[in-house]
């Protein structure tokens, strides 16, 4: 397959996992590394990037004009999916994950591939959490609520109290930017910043690396191409955290 054009795959299934989330089944698997993204092209709407939550399935917030259309479609639909783009997390046994949201989409392939020993879910509420009943089959689950309503009351940093971070090898991480970011900013006090692996969400039009779209300052790294898993040290002193750049390459602020 030629990934600069998209394939056409037919939905054979929507599952509603929370009131603004939905999990797409297509036709087609594809062969990719926990953590890469396809670009998936909505007919008469958008083209948008959206990490594989399994490989033949995309999990998608409605948050938009493209995410709204996404979520609405029905078994039968027709989609456009170039790709696999991208780096993955890197693959070892023993890792610890920590999720925000929707993050545990890309996350939940590296649990159920038997590389995650425990796992940090995030959510806004008992109603939010994603695949809790998939994760707890294949790794340890701590849970962390912004309203106390399911496990630990707090953000996700929070479930890293009692851990033993020498423990693990890596940790995985994907989320909310200032989550993430608050995660980099404990790692790099413990000296782990570079066993911290953290998957990006930018701005892209091509997401093969020629447009820029997705550069982020001042390295020019592409997150299409050299991301979206991007390791602590290579995040660390540019605008992870700060802010990132629209369609227009505008700047906004997190």
């Amino acid at each position: 397959m030629n990934d600069r054009l998209p394939v056409g795959v037919n939905v054979t299934n929507v599952k509603r996992e929370t009131p603004s989330v939905s999990t797409i089944t297509f036709d087609r698997s594809f062969s990719f590394i926990p953590g890469q993204f396809v670009m998936v092209w909505v007919p008469g709407v958008d083209e948008v990037p959206m990490a594989l939550s399994s490989a033949d399935t995309i999990t998608v917030q409605n948050v938009g004009e493209a995410t709204a259309a996404l979520t609405s479609v029905s078994p039968g639909d027709v989609l456009g999916i170039r790709g696999p783009f991208g780096n993955g997390f890197p693959l070892r046994p023993g890792m610890l994950a920590i999720s925000g949201g929707l993050g545990a989409a890309p996350l939940l392939s590296l649990a159920e591939a038997g590389y995650v020993d425990t796992f940090i879910l995030g959510a806004r509420t008992a109603g939010d959490l994603l695949f809790l009943d998939r994760l707890a089959q294949c790794t340890e689950v701590r849970i962390v609520t912004d309203d106390g309503s399911a496990g630990t009351k707090g953000f996700a940093v929070q479930g890293l109290e009692g851990l033993d971070l020498s423990g693990y090898p890596r940790i995985a991480v994907c989320g909310p930017e200032l989550m993430m970011a608050s995660i980099l900013g404990r790692l790099s006090a413990a000296g782990r910043a570079g066993d911290g692996w953290f998957s990006l969400h930018r701005y892209m039009k091509c997401g093969c690396g020629v447009c820029g779209s997705c550069c982020i300052d001042p390295t020019g790294a592409r997150v299409c191409r050299e991301g979206p898993v991007f390791s602590g040290t290579e995040l660390e002193g540019t605008e992870f955290g700060r802010y990132h750049r629209d369609g227009s390459g505008r700047k906004r602020l997190l």
